[in-house]
């Protein structure tokens, strides 16, 4: 039995007498034992946000971004320890894990930069006959507290666009970890902790649902910031009373190879795209639609590079599908597999699920109503099907509960701009996958994927509001 790591109670370490066991999704060997917040522990991180606040809102623009930065170097090194952690802890392929690491830093980078760019507008208010000699200044200031929790699959990144903007914005912030992946949250704790952070100003508080729940209702708590299934995420925006809420929930994600596609371009990215980190990833591509002209070339060479996609430990770097978060997970998604094959659909690639891991799989002639197709598959599994006319494509990848990115892949300029238009998605992505981002840019979905937007700016806007200054020269 491993020492278990204690939790981070605004700005101290704690060791607590519950304990979670954290075993390997590759081999199920344990791996660490973590320390699970009481309630005491959540009140003591809410009490210690609420204080720091007085000192976070008053920290200048040069301390906010020299933090972020100082945060950047010491993720850089530790960076091997970190994704060697994500891994083991998670089942992600180390060339991912280590990608993860890195973008990690570059969001801390943004951060700095942003907070060195949070401004506002001066704005003429002598618009009418009653207004002489006003003028208006606007500035933005921090929310307040908040309130985050964080998914498994990316543990460490996703955790990040939450923290980051925090601090650039001048937020205390409360951070609950995914159960399965918890410690490389509690290391980003030791790097913030050690560039300066104030006293008080994060936790993370690995607990159960029922015991964070305060997170949620509390009212000192401003903003709740949350990553995961649409089904928990509505669930706690109505219990969230008269905080802000972001939610970046789930997807189904869909691309289109319109008719003139370059496949030696497009299909190794569809390819990552789909299967990548067993398609655990919200954006992961699940649906593709084929221009009819294209299905036969498209599927022989797609086919050909799924059949050279490998499947096993995540520590090697050569291997694309690693395991699934747990048992429980593959056996969903080997089912939902069953049921589509069952109401008549062709398997193209795939095999038996192994244990939590699910092999590579594409099936054809999916009904639409099959939850492979119209819901979130979150594992390697991708629906392929043709179409002749753009607009109705357009239209079938509306046909879903789900809005988070598309696709694109077309040579016609008016095509890409009609998706742009047409498609009811957070972002359309021209000539690459749904899956690609880049943190910086604005991300979240409509309908069922979510609402506002993480991406460090639009985050740094969410955690802060406009406050007014209005002037009137005329004073005597």
């Amino acid at each position: 039995m491993s020492i278990p790591r204690p939790i981070y109670v605004a700005g101290s370490w704690r060791n607590t007498n519950e304990t979670a066991t954290l075993r390997a999704p590759f081999d199920g060997a344990e791996i660490a034992t973590v320390c699970l917040a009481g309630s005491v522990d959540i009140e003591d991180a809410i009490a210690g946000a609420v204080a720091a606040f007085a000192v976070t809102r008053r920290m200048p623009t040069f301390q906010r971004a020299e933090i972020c930065r100082k945060v950047l170097r010491g993720l850089l090194e530790r960076r091997e320890e970190l994704a060697q952690g994500m891994c083991r802890e998670g089942g992600k392929p180390i060339s991912d894990a280590r990608a993860e690491v890195d973008r990690a830093a570059h969001c801390f980078e943004v951060a700095a930069s942003e907070a060195e760019n949070l401004g506002g507008e001066m704005m003429p208010l002598d618009l009418r006959p009653s207004s002489p000699g006003r003028f208006g200044v606007t500035r933005r200031v921090p929310v307040g507290p908040i309130s985050a929790i964080s998914p498994f699959n990316f543990p460490l990144n996703l955790a990040v666009h939450k923290v980051a903007p925090a601090m650039a914005a001048g937020c205390p912030i409360v951070l609950k970890p995914a159960p399965q992946t918890p410690t490389v949250c509690l290391q980003l704790a030791e790097i913030i902790d050690a560039a300066g952070w104030p006293r008080g100003a994060l936790s993370v508080v690995p607990s159960t649902p029922q015991v964070a729940d305060a997170l949620v209702t509390d009212d000192r708590m401003k903003l709740l910031t949350f990553t995961g299934s649409p089904e928990v995420g509505w669930e706690l925006k109505k219990r969230s009373g008269k905080k802000k809420v972001v939610l970046e929930l789930g997807a189904n994600a869909a691309v289109v190879v319109d008719e003139g596609t370059d496949l030696a371009f497009a299909v190794p990215r569809i390819v990552y795209g789909a299967f990548s980190y067993a398609g655990q990833k919200c954006i992961s591509v699940q649906r593709i639609y084929v221009h009819a002209s294209m299905m036969a070339a498209f599927r022989a060479r797609f086919l050909e590079a799924v059949a050279k996609v490998k499947m096993g430990d995540p520590a090697d770097v050569d291997v694309l599908v690693g395991p699934l978060i747990n048992e429980a997970a593959a056996r969903r998604v080997e089912a939902w597999i069953e049921e589509a094959k069952a109401q008549g659909a062709t398997v193209w690639a795939g095999g038996p699920r192994q244990g939590n891991f699910v092999p590579a799989t594409v099936l054809a002639d999916v009904r639409r109503d099959a939850k492979v197709s119209c819901a979130e598959v979150f594992g390697p599994v991708v629906v392929v099907e043709a179409f002749t006319d753009f607009a109705e494509v357009l239209d079938r990848v509306n046909d879903s509960p789900f809005g988070l990115q598309a696709g694109v892949f077309t040579e016609h300029l008016d095509r890409a701009l009609a998706a742009w238009s047409e498609l009811d998605v957070g972002g359309v992505i021209v000539n690459d996958v749904p899956s690609w981002r880049i943190d910086p840019m604005p991300y979240g979905g409509v309908k069922n994927s979510g609402l506002g937007r993480e991406g460090i700016r639009a985050s740094v806007q969410e955690m802060t509001e406009v406050r007014l200054l209005v002037v009137n020269e005329r004073h005597h």
